[in-house]
Formats: structure tokens, C-alpha cells, sequence
């Protein structure tokens, strides 16, 4: 059995549709095949002081916004929920707040 870890890494960069500003940079990485992967964000141009929606959808494709984007990311077939729910669609990440510039960090 080999004792190397492979740390898996994916990136996912976002470039606002015409006549937003909305961008961002999503980061995720894994240190082993069981560990939990870790994301962390960064986005910019958003509704100032506000809580913004943050899930991944099961398709990248943003070409018609989140009809082309598809369902939440639910491999296991799960109901609606939040981060901290045992139960829920693993691509439900909860929301991130905006400060006065716009910007907010995950």
C-alpha cells in the first residue's frame, strides 16, 4: 500500500454575466482520497452588507445562468439544507456576507 498522500486541488474563477460585476475565485483541495475537501473564496462586486446564497451546481455551464448550471451538486439524492445539517445537498455551502465594498470572503 503506498503511504503517499495525494492532495487533489481544483479551481473555479467567476466572470459576471453582461451588466454585473459580480467576480470571484473559488479555491478546493483534499490532502487524501477520505479527508474532507476544504473550499475558501473570494468574491467581489456583490449587493453591499448582504448575505449571499452560495452552493455549486451539477454543471459548470453558466451559458443561460442556473438553468444551464443544473440542480445543486446532490450525488446522494438528499433534501435542501444547510451546511451544518447532517442531511442535506452537498453542494449547499450556506451563504456568505458581503461588507460595505461589496466584498466577501468563504
Amino acid at each position: 500500500m503506498d503511504s503517499e498522500v495525494e492532495v487533489r486541488r481544483a479551481i473555479c474563477i467567476l466572470n459576471s454575466s453582461p451588466g454585473s460585476a459580480v467576480k470571484g475565485i473559488v479555491r478546493f483541495e483534499q490532502t487524501g482520497q477520505f479527508s474532507a475537501t476544504q473550499i475558501k473564496g473570494e468574491f467581489s462586486g456583490l449587493t453591499s452588507n448582504h448575505l449571499h446564497g452560495f452552493h455549486i451546481h451539477q454543471f459548470g455551464d453558466l451559458s443561460n445562468g442556473c438553468v444551464t448550471a443544473g440542480p445543486h451538486y446532490n450525488p446522494f439524492g438528499n433534501t435542501h439544507g444547510g451546511p451544518d445539517k447532517k442531511v442535506r445537498h452537498i453542494g449547499d455551502l450556506g451563504n456568505v456576507q458581503s461588507d460595505a465594498d461589496g466584498k466577501a470572503v468563504y
